[in-house]
């Protein structure tokens, strides 16, 4: 599992559309675009990471008002055991007329020696 795949998964949930990088075709009135951040290991003892902290930004854009569904989505992220590392308003696109918001999350995953096929 990974953190993109839950959080599509989620913003499934929540029927919203997902995109990881540049939304394609025309945009609806809401939609967010999942950004990966950094996939770490921890410092282990015996230098063999049993775990891995992988952190992503949902930025949502909305037209219109944005609280009711950032609110949905961070209720419904933190019952799937997402912690929430920032949370903030960038700001209103003129050009576009979208609120962008964004929600910066990290997830410990197991980790896995072998390739996942």
């Amino acid at each position: 599992m990974s953190i993109l795949n839950e959080l599509k998964f989620i913003a499934d949930m929540c029927n919203i559309p997902v995109e990881t990088g540049r939304f394609s075709g025309v945009p609806p009135d809401i939609y967010i675009v999942i950004t990966p951040l950094i996939d770490l290991f921890e410092v282990h003892a015996d230098n063999a990471p049993g775990y891995e902290v992988q952190e992503a930004r949902l930025s949502l854009f909305v037209k219109g008002s944005y609280t009711a569904i950032k609110n949905a989505i961070v209720r419904t992220l933190l019952g799937a055991d997402f912690t929430i590392t920032d949370r903030r308003y960038i700001g209103h696109e003129d050009d576009t007329d979208y609120h962008h918001y964004a929600i910066d999350v990290a997830k410990s995953y197991e980790f896995q020696l072998e390739m996942e096929e």
